[in-house]
C-alpha cells in the first residue's frame, strides 16, 4: 500500500510492478486448486465470498435464461447462496431446495432427481460453513451434467480452501468460490474460479476490468494478502490439518469427561478438521453465547453472517434440529493451542450448567 501502489491496468512502472502482484497472487490460487498453469480455468478477483457467489448464481442464471429459469440448491448452503437464489425466484426463477441427511450431508441421488428439463444453475457448497460437512460435488457433478450437460454447476468452496486439498479439475464444478479471510488473508477480498468456456453475466458494468466480468480498479493489496495467505495455507495444509483434529478430539473429550452432554452434529459424516459443532440440550443458544464471550471464549451459534438476525439456522433446521438444543459453532485458527482449548472447554461446561 505505501510501496506498490500503482494501478494494475496502467502502463508504467507503478502499474506494471502492481500487476506482477496480481499474477503473483493469481499464481498461488492457482497452484493450490490444481490448475497451475490455467489450463482448465481462471480467476475472477472479487471484494469476498458473497460477491463470488452471487457472481456464479445470479451471473450464470442471467447468462442462460433462455434455456430454462429452474434453479437446484441444497438446504445448507450458505446465505450468499440462499440469498441469491432468492432474489431471482422475486425475478420469476423457480427453485428446488434438496434436503441432506441428519448428518449434513444431500443425497445424490435425491438431488438428480431435483432436476428438470429447464434446470440451469444448480449450488452445491463443498465444506458446510456451519457443521463442516463435506459435499459430494464431484459425484454431484456427473449426475447434473448426465441429466442437464448444459447446466452450470456452482461451488461455494469458501471453508475449503487452506483445509481440504482442491482439485479443480476432479471436482467438475463450472464456478467455485473463495474468500481470503478463512484463511487468515485480508478481509474485503475474494476470488471466483471460473471453467473455461463457462458464461456468466456480469453484475455491473464499468471499465471492462477482468474481460468485463467484474470492472473496477483491482485491489492490488487485499490480492496480493490473499495470494500469500493461499501459499501459507498450502504449505502447511496436512500440518493444520492435522492439529485441528487433535484440538477438536481435546475439546470434545474433555466436555464429555465432565459428564456434559452434546450432540455432536455432522458426527458421522466426513468433515473438515477446523470446525466443530456441538448442540446442547436446554441450553439456549443466544444466552450460552454472552456467557462464553464474557469469559473470553467467541464461539458463534451459526455462520457469523447470519446470527445477529436471530431468526433460527436454516442448517440446523435442515438436520432436524430443534429449539430445545442450543448449538456452538467452534472453529480453530493457524495458531489456535491446545492449553487455549483445553481452558476454553472448561469454561464451555460452566456455562452449559449456567444456563440449563
Amino acid at each position: 500500500m505505501e510501496e506498490e501502489y500503482g494501478n494494475p491496468a496502467s502502463a508504467h512502472h507503478l502499474g506494471i510492478s502492481a500487476e506482477k502482484r496480481v499474477k503473483q497472487a493469481r499464481d498461488h490460487l492457482l497452484a493450490a486448486l490444481g490448475d497451475p498453469d490455467a489450463a482448465l480455468g481462471d480467476v475472477v478477483w472479487t471484494s469476498g465470498g458473497t460477491e463470488s457467489d452471487a457472481m456464479g448464481v445470479i451471473g450464470a442464471a442471467r447468462a442462460h435464461t433462455r434455456r430454462g429459469r429452474h434453479l437446484v440448491y441444497s438446504a445448507i448452503e450458505h446465505s450468499a447462496v440462499r440469498e441469491s437464489i432468492a432474489l431471482l425466484c422475486r425475478g420469476g426463477w423457480d427453485a428446488t431446495e434438496v434436503p441432506v441427511s441428519s448428518d449434513g450431508v444431500v443425497s445424490v441421488d435425491e438431488l438428480a432427481a431435483a432436476l428438470r428439463d429447464d434446470t440451469q444453475v444448480v449450488a452445491l457448497m463443498l465444506v458446510n460453513n456451519e457443521i463442516g460437512t463435506v459435499q459430494p460435488v464431484a459425484e454431484a457433478a456427473r449426475a447434473v451434467r448426465a441429466r442437464c450437460p448444459e447446466a452450470h454447476l456452482h461451488c461455494d468452496a469458501v471453508q475449503a480452501l487452506g483445509k481440504l486439498r482442491i482439485d479443480v479439475g476432479a471436482l467438475g464444478a463450472d464456478s467455485v468460490a473463495f474468500s481470503a479471510h478463512k484463511i487468515h488473508g485480508p478481509k474485503g477480498s475474494g476470488a471466483l474460479w471460473l471453467r473455461r468456456g463457462v458464461h456468466v453475466d456480469a453484475m455491473w458494468g464499468g471499465g471492462g476490468h477482468q474481460s468485463g466480468l467484474r470492472s473496477g480498479t483491482l485491489n492490488v493489496p487485499g490480492i496480493a494478502g490473499m495470494g500469500e495467505a493461499v501459499r501459507l495455507a498450502e504449505t502447511a495444509r496436512e500440518a493444520h490439518g492435522a492439529h485441528w483434529n487433535q484440538l477438536a478430539s481435546i475439546l470434545r473429550e474433555s466436555v464429555r469427561a465432565a459428564g456434559c452432554a452434546f450432540r455432536e452434529n455432522g458426527a458421522a459424516a466426513e468433515r473438515a478438521p477446523h470446525v466443530l459443532s456441538l448442540a446442547f440440550a436446554n441450553a439456549p443458544a443466544e444466552p450460552l453465547l454472552h456467557v462464553l464471550e464474557s469469559r473470553g471464549v467467541l464461539v458463534s451459534a451459526g455462520s457469523a453472517c447470519s446470527e445477529r438476525d436471530r431468526r433460527p439456522s436454516p442448517v440446523l433446521q435442515a438436520i432436524g434440529l430443534g429449539p430445545e438444543y442450543g448449538t456452538v459453532r467452534l472453529s480453530f485458527g493457524r495458531e489456535t493451542t491446545s492449553a487455549e482449548v483445553e481452558q476454553a472447554a472448561a469454561i464451555l461446561v460452566d456455562a452449559v450448567r449456567s444456563v440449563s
